[in-house]
């Protein structure tokens, strides 16, 4: 299992479909990744705990790239707060760093699913309820936003998503447009991923078992397979994006987060 002709047509298929969702919800992709490269993995003979965090690993690894391309096609549009980027972005790699290179290592492949299903089925219904915040309510301050990206980049380090499942709830209930929330946790995603992707690769240094072409625990055919095709179809995910009403892009993110949750649950379970 290398590069096979089933394997690249399989990964340039998700690659497409995570760029579109990348650039539509401002979620990285990595929440529809993370189910489908585990199976893939699995399927060529990866044991079903190791392919978990594999597929963890480079569906976040993935992100630096699709993430670049979304936040490009958003910016042009004027919708990214930087202002919030600047102040979640330190916390962000905090939490990342811990969650990457300790936690993570240490906790089995069925429990990273189960907290990955637990945590994007909570994302999803607070979207789909729409729960309208006090007209008053506002970000936090400085620190406030430190500790709330550092909770951001430490659950995305476990569950190798793009941060948008916490990000954009947050956003929205501090009373940021959606449209900004889904902007601004596009750009969130790059230093989210960088973080993360790196202390992937150190953690699974000497990790037994690991397929060829893994450089720690992120498989490179994978990744490059899948960041270009999702470079490619992130900015028609963004167009769609600012075309969609509130309501509609919310109901989208919500049921696919519930589909990914089952599944990953399911998973988590079967280990």
């Amino acid at each position: 299992m290398f590069l096979e002709p089933l394997l690249i047509a399989e990964l340039v298929v998700l690659g497409l479909c995570t760029g579109f969702l990348a650039g539509l919800l401002g979620i990285g992709g990595g929440m529809l990744m993370v189910p489908f490269i585990s199976a893939i993995l699995s399927a060529r003979g990866v044991a079903l705990d190791l392919a978990v965090k594999m597929a963890i690993a480079t569906s976040m690894a993935t992100i630096i790239f699709t993430s670049i391309s979304s936040v490009r096609a958003h910016h042009r549009r004027g919708a990214v707060r930087w202002d919030i980027v600047q102040r979640l972005a330190p916390g962000i790699v905090l939490g990342a760093a811990l969650a990457s290179l300790g936690v993570f290592a240490l906790l089995k492949g069925a429990w990273l699913a189960i907290v990955f299903a637990a945590f994007v089925g909570f994302s999803a219904t607070q979207m789909l309820l729409d729960k309208k915040p006090k007209p008053t309510r506002t970000l936090p301050g400085t620190a406030g936003q430190l500790g709330a990206g550092s909770a951001i980049g430490f659950l995305s380090g476990l569950v190798g998503a793009g941060g948008g499942f916490v990000s954009v709830p947050f956003m929205t209930w501090c009373n940021v447009a959606i449209h900004n929330a889904v902007a601004t946790s596009a750009a969130l995603g790059f230093p989210i991923a960088l973080a993360n992707a790196l202390g992937y690769v150190v953690a699974g240094q000497g990790v037994a078992d690991l397929p060829v072409g893994a450089v720690g625990y992120v498989y490179t055919p994978a990744l490059l397979v899948i960041a270009i095709a999702s470079v490619l179809m992130a900015p028609l995910g963004v167009k769609a994006a600012h075309a969609l009403p509130v309501q509609s892009l919310k109901r989208v993110f919500a049921g696919i987060l519930y589909l990914l949750a089952a599944y990953m649950l399911y998973k988590g379970l079967s280990i």
